[in-house]
């Protein structure tokens, strides 16, 4: 029998071990919402396309650090909950992330955990959840892009960026009402106002709650996702984003570009985002390469600074001489921009050098916002756009905005809607596949 006193010390010792792991615990959480801090459980997660998105689709999602390996499972979808018997099992790769890297986080280690499911069938509804042992998320349905052009419907957002939980929460489930099936979602930049704060992507993967599992998106990197992390560090790219979304990575490019140039081609979509806060010049040849390869029924370019600002004192020029050029020559459709937090759309009609009196177009230019940070309209600097052949349909300010965007036949249907569900500006584009001939008619005025 063992001493009583050694068994009084060990409990001594024990439950002096227990309360310094609860305060060391609770310290590390000091000032955290309850949706902040990371558990054994699921949170976070998000679907994002990486690779062809009729038979692959990528999900991330976030875990607290002793969570060491994590699955997916996935299976068709089916009328009751027996379709889990047929489900799929990957493991997940799994990355140890230090929020500490930026001062103002607390000092947490998360683990990020991330699958590409793979040999899907198109046009098919999948039912996938993430986790492991006894911590599952709920399942989740998506559907896989069909392997030919069919109709398709997908949500843009300009910049969301501040008070995301308060003001932003009601424009993405307002989106969500209103096209409840869409296929995609392209977030247009500064997704966040402090790059690598956590409290504020916290905000953000809130606000959007399930849809982000749901609808795929196509994050775009703003300038509000480059900061210091420290006073002395240079800019650089959010922390979070490379854990936080599995992207294409397009080898040809500088690898400081990875991850946030990169192209989707969905149903004969062609969707080329850009990086447009730096190394302007290396990304014009992967414009040209893109564009001039592809065949695709549909061309869309979208890039957080605005092409043809509407606000106060910005001006692209770069994209403007350089770019649009391109835009004009290969027949991008439509340029999908932020930054402004405005409204205006216009578009570039058919002139010199290649002038055609029938009032045919090249491409739609929109800038948009969703968040609550407001500016005004420059009306004297979108006249001054009209030496570069620009011709604005319609502005609007001190408004937040969601924009669906349909395709269907030889139609691209462009509606903005306002916070409260009201149409607020809409346009059609139609044209003929067999000459690359637009037209453009303003359905709002």
């Amino acid at each position: 029998m063992k001493n009583p006193l050694y068994n009084l010390l060990f409990f001594v010792f024990f439950c002096f071990y227990l309360n310094a792991q609860n305060h060391s615990h609770s310290h590390k959480h000091d000032g955290l919402h309850h949706w902040e801090i990371p558990s054994k459980d699921p949170d976070r997660i998000i679907l994002t396309f990486n690779g062809d998105p009729s038979t692959k689709r990528a999900v991330t999602w976030r875990t607290d650090s002793s969570v060491k390996k994590a699955e997916a499972q996935i299976a068709v979808a089916g009328l009751n909950s027996r379709f889990t018997k047929e489900a799929t099992t990957y493991t997940a790769s799994t990355e140890e992330f230090d929020l500490g890297l930026y001062k103002a986080n607390n000092s947490l280690i998360v683990n990020y955990h991330s699958v590409v499911f793979e040999d899907l069938k198109p046009n098919t509804l999948y039912a996938y959840r993430v986790g492991y042992d006894k911590n599952w998320s709920e399942w989740i349905q998506f559907k896989t892009a069909n392997n030919s052009y069919s109709p398709t419907q997908f949500v843009y957002f300009g910049d969301a960026q501040n008070d995301i939980l308060s003001h932003w929460s009601r424009v993405i489930r307002m989106a969500y009402q209103t096209a409840p099936n869409a296929a995609f979602v392209i977030h247009a930049g500064d997704l966040v106002d402090t790059a690598h704060k956590d409290y504020e992507w916290a905000q953000w993967f809130k606000a959007g709650g399930f849809i982000h599992s749901q609808w795929t998106a196509i994050p775009v990197v703003g300038n509000h996702e480059f900061q210091r992390t420290d006073d002395s560090s240079p800019r650089r790219l959010s922390i979070q984003w490379r854990p936080q979304f599995s992207l294409p990575v397009e080898q040809s490019l500088d690898s400081k570009l990875h991850e946030t140039v990169y192209s989707v081609e969905y149903q004969d979509i062609l969707i080329i985002v850009l990086n447009s806060t730096g190394q302007l010049e290396k990304q014009t040849e992967y414009i040209k390469d893109k564009l001039s390869n592809s065949n695709a029924k549909w061309k869309i370019v979208t890039n957080h600074h605005s092409v043809f600002s509407p606000a106060e004192g910005r001006d692209f020029e770069y994209a403007r001489r350089v770019w649009k050029p391109l835009f004009d020559k290969y027949g991008v459709d439509l340029v999908l921009n932020g930054h402004d937090h405005t409204y205006a759309r216009g578009h570039i009609p058919v002139k010199s050098p290649n002038i055609n009196q029938e009032g045919n177009f090249k491409t739609l230019y929109v800038t948009s916002v969703s968040g609550p940070k407001q500016y005004k309209v420059d009306r004297e600097q979108m006249k001054n756009y009209e030496t570069d052949g620009y011709k604005n349909d319609k502005l609007g300010e001190q408004t937040q905005f969601f924009q669906v965007i349909s395709v269907e036949n030889d139609k691209l249907i462009y509606s903005a809607y306002t916070t409260l569900g009201t149409l607020y500006d809409s346009a059609i584009i139609t044209k003929d596949f067999s000459t690359g001939k637009k037209t453009i008619s303003n359905e709002i005025k």
